[in-house]
């Protein structure tokens, strides 16, 4: 049974998100891995609109990765600051099927599964919080998203759950 940690949303304005998008001297780009700028653009070709649409929905899911994230975080300290969270390691990613998938880069997961260890507490409930933190370790922390657009808006929705 699944327990969900943490519950994340986010909307983007495509119009703005297109304007920095477009911006000869943004960085919005690398934000994005090149995998998901790839799938940006086949995405826009195969449906005949802007790539910038397919990249906010993603931004809106990354934004919701961090909010589901800090939801789980309870009492620990944040793993990141505004300015250092690796964006372009948090992946929004399409399967085969075209669903799609939050995928982290290795250092990022290592941060999660550290940042949902148990705090440090009293002697007394220590055994109880080192047999909790095996526990979480050999469990594995599943990601469910969606992503969808309409009119000027994208949105997302993201989920951290535990198995």
């Amino acid at each position: 049974m699944s327990e969900i940690l943490g519950l994340g949303h986010d909307v983007v304005d495509v119009d703005a998100f297109a304007q920095q998008w477009r911006e000869p001297s943004s960085t919005m780009r690398k934000l994005f891995s090149v995998r998901e700028l790839r799938q940006c653009t086949m995405r826009a070709a195969l449906k005949h609109d802007d790539e910038a649409l397919h990249a906010a929905a993603r931004w809106a899911g990354k934004e919701s990765v961090i909010k589901a994230w800090s939801e789980a975080l309870a009492d620990h300290a944040y793993p990141y600051s505004i300015e250092s969270v690796p964006w372009h390691q948090i992946e929004i990613l399409d399967d085969s099927r075209g669903r799609p998938r939050v995928m982290l880069a290795a250092p990022v997961a290592e941060r999660l599964i550290a940042s949902q260890q148990p705090v440090e507490c009293e002697p007394v409930e220590r055994r109880s919080a080192e047999y909790e933190a095996k526990e979480r370790k050999s469990a594995e922390y599943v990601w469910h998203v969606s992503l969808s657009h309409d009119g000027g808006i994208a949105s997302a929705v993201v989920l951290l759950c535990l198995e």
